[in-house]
């Protein structure tokens, strides 16, 4: 489980690199690395860039959620197993 989450969040980093990298901070991003005015035709530019930028997003989205998750699975339950450690504790 702890190397499929792993994984999952290292693909999730790539992407994430990837998508950041597609975008400019003056405007041409998306439109200019994909076939410059075809790509502008396609989606029209605001829309292009609002695209980009939701995708960004959702992967940092779900890279912080897959980060929690994968803490809480290390740690074996987060504090209800910490708590449980105390129950099982045996008694002399």
């Amino acid at each position: 489980m702890i190397t499929f989450l792993t994984i999952l969040i290292a693909l999730i980093c790539l992407m994430l690199t990837l998508v950041v990298l597609i975008q400019n901070p003056k405007g041409g991003g998306l439109d200019s690395t994909f076939g410059g005015s075809g790509a502008n035709q396609m989606f029209g530019a605001a829309k292009s860039t609002d695209l980009v930028e939701k995708i960004t997003w959702g992967l940092a989205i779900a890279l912080f959620v897959l980060c929690i998750i994968t803490a809480i699975v290390v740690n074996g339950g987060g504090a209800a197993a910490a708590g449980s450690d105390l129950l099982n504790v045996p008694v002399q």
